[in-house]
């Protein structure tokens, strides 16, 4: 129970998945290419691409998001928000991110999940699940900056 207003606090979650097999060696030396959602109140919610200027914010059934491997799940913390008062923040949150807005590197899915995580929790999601794009965003710049 939370002592401030007498409410239940609900564990933060996340849900990492593989993208490809290859995970299973790339894992041990601390890079990978990973899908991520974040769990609240018992359904997970992704971010996806797609050509439409909708929300790319989808939900599914936990630790079963489609087209991936589900790997892992991490305890990220807890919310004192109600189901009614977190599913209106994931609404108000989707309005940012829109299926024709998703990028590999600048703004993914474990973009989305930690923007949701840093909201209800204050702490970004661990560096490993995203570390492929900032090396890749790290490629990128220096290409540019050498050009």
């Amino acid at each position: 129970m939370d002592a401030q207003n007498g409410g239940t606090l609900t564990p933060v979650l996340l849900n990492v998945y593989d993208l490809t097999p290859v995970n299973d060696y790339l894992y041990w030396l601390g890079f990978g290419v990973f899908h991520s959602g974040i769990e609240v109140h018992g359904m997970e919610y992704g971010f996806g691409a797609h050509d439409f200027s909708s929300s790319g914010v989808f939900e599914v059934e936990s630790k079963s998001c489609p087209g991936f491997i589900y790997r892992k799940t991490l305890w990220l913390g807890t919310t004192d928000m109600s189901r009614e008062e977190f599913r209106s923040f994931i609404e108000k949150l989707a309005g940012k991110y829109h299926g024709n807005t998703y990028h590999l590197i600048s703004k993914n899915c474990n973009h989305f999940t930690d923007d949701v995580c840093k909201n209800l929790t204050g702490k970004p999601i661990p560096g490993w699940v995203n570390r492929l794009a900032r090396v890749g965003w790290y490629h990128c710049m220096f290409c540019f900056l050498s050009w």
